[in-house]
């Protein structure tokens, strides 16, 4: 009995090739070969012989943990004076053995019942590398109740760990399944000059740029926030300790309003400024415009925003040069990739906020290793990510390799997923239960 036509016509071209190509074949060769109608099940096995079937993964568990730890010593910036660190993990198991991890960047509290109550029981059973399906799930079911803040951190927290799990399965660095990188480290600038009460801030300021160039820091962000004056110098003084090659920002933190963030940038825009950080309300894009519009510095902001629908409007105005979304809030790796491709339509500067544990900082460094250099010239600005160079040993103390730096670089792992091999004794050490 004759079997129907098995293949699309595509394939037949396809044999034809393959006659034409082994030794002997011709013409007639191939008129036999395309007459050949062989049963359903060996063209089926000829097709997916070489190609593995998916295999079931599924998400059996998911754990929070709240971790907390007291500060040798307490530091402030504009807004708040920390006495402790505190973050947000979570771990996605699997049917297969495979572990994910994330974290979020938000208050533990509502975060942690976020994922605990509503967003995990949701998506036990499912397969956590079907990320973009499980991204607009979860995102849809808590878009009445939270389209920004603290359930978007929760998703975020999730969509790094799925990405974890994901490139764990194919035994490949989570960069590599993001676009792949240019070069095998990534440049930092060094995050820090926070405000102390152990000594004056100018002898602190002093030694603390004195010390990051001697470690090979090519630039350097300076936190202002104490008034114009007061701000104007701490800046200068950095400008003469570091000289004119490494480059210099400064991040008020929102603490300004447009007037007096004008009368800053004024002081200081001789001083050859990278970017001036969230100078206003991260709530008002049009402060931020005004400012723009009087100071010759750039400006940057974004850590306090939330998905592209968030974003969009800030690239649309040109409200900032250089965006900062922090994975672990903005909706994690997945609208990490998708802020970063609407701002290249609007020439706007990617660069992540980066500013909690190994976790966090693993996945801000594979993301932007894999992210284009914009504007893509030979001559473009080098990318430069935060490296943030104030206590927390959650950064140090709970990944059994954390990312390694080098002279002023990230290098970037080469283990499967993350490359940050959780230290389960180090969490249960730091894991509240208040």
């Amino acid at each position: 009995m004759a079997v129907g036509p098995l293949l699309p016509l595509g394939h037949r071209t396809e044999q034809a090739h393959i006659a034409l190509a082994v030794p002997g074949g011709n013409r007639r060769n191939l008129a036999t070969l395309l007459s050949i109608r062989p049963p359903r099940r060996i063209v089926y096995d000829c097709i997916f012989r070489a190609t593995r079937q998916k295999s079931v993964v599924k998400i059996t568990g998911i754990e929070t943990f709240t971790l907390r730890a007291p500060l040798e010593e307490p530091f402030a910036y504009s807004q708040w004076r920390y006495t402790h660190r505190e973050t947000t993990l979570v771990e996605v198991r699997t049917s297969e053995g495979i572990t994910g991890w994330g974290e979020a960047y938000s208050p533990s509290a509502p975060v942690v019942a976020a994922i605990d109550r509503f967003l995990g029981p949701l998506i036990v059973g499912r397969d956590p590398r079907d990320i973009e399906d499980l991204w607009q799930f979860l995102y849809a079911r808590g878009l009445d109740y939270g389209p920004k803040g603290t359930l978007v951190a929760a998703l975020s927290a999730l969509d790094i760990a799925f990405w974890d799990i994901k490139s764990k399965a194919a035994n490949v660095p989570l960069y590599r399944l993001l676009g792949g990188a240019m070069t095998p480290s990534v440049p930092c600038y060094a995050t820090g000059f926070y405000f102390c009460e152990s000594e004056p801030l100018e002898r602190r300021f002093a030694k603390e740029a004195e010390s990051y160039a001697s470690q090979g820091f090519t630039a350097m962000k300076v936190k202002v926030g104490l008034g114009v004056d007061r701000d104007a110098g701490l800046v200068e003084l950095v400008r003469r300790t570091i000289g004119p090659r490494i480059g210099l920002m400064i991040d008020a933190n929102h603490a300004y309003d447009p007037v007096t963030a004008v009368a800053l940038g004024r002081r200081i825009e001789h001083l050859d400024i990278t970017w001036f950080e969230e100078p206003v309300s991260p709530l008002d894009p049009d402060g931020y415009l005004e400012v723009k519009a009087k100071i010759a510095i750039p400006l940057a902001g974004g850590e306090c925003e939330f998905t592209r629908f968030g974003f969009e409007p800030w690239f649309r105005k040109r409200a900032i040069d250089y965006a900062q979304p922090d994975l672990c809030a903005c909706g994690g790796i997945t609208e990490g990739m998708k802020i970063a491709t609407l701002a290249s339509l609007h020439q706007v500067h990617v660069t992540p906020h980066a500013w909690g544990s190994a976790i966090g900082q693993a996945a801000a460094l594979h993301f932007y290793a894999a992210r284009p250099r914009h504007p893509g010239t030979l001559t473009a600005e080098r990318k430069l990510i935060e490296c943030d160079r104030s206590e927390n040993p959650f950064r140090t103390q709970i990944a059994a390799n954390p990312v390694r730096l080098e002279r002023g670089s990230w290098l970037l792992p080469e283990e499967p997923g993350l490359g940050v091999e959780i230290d389960r004794a180090a969490v249960e050490r730091f894991r509240s239960t208040a």
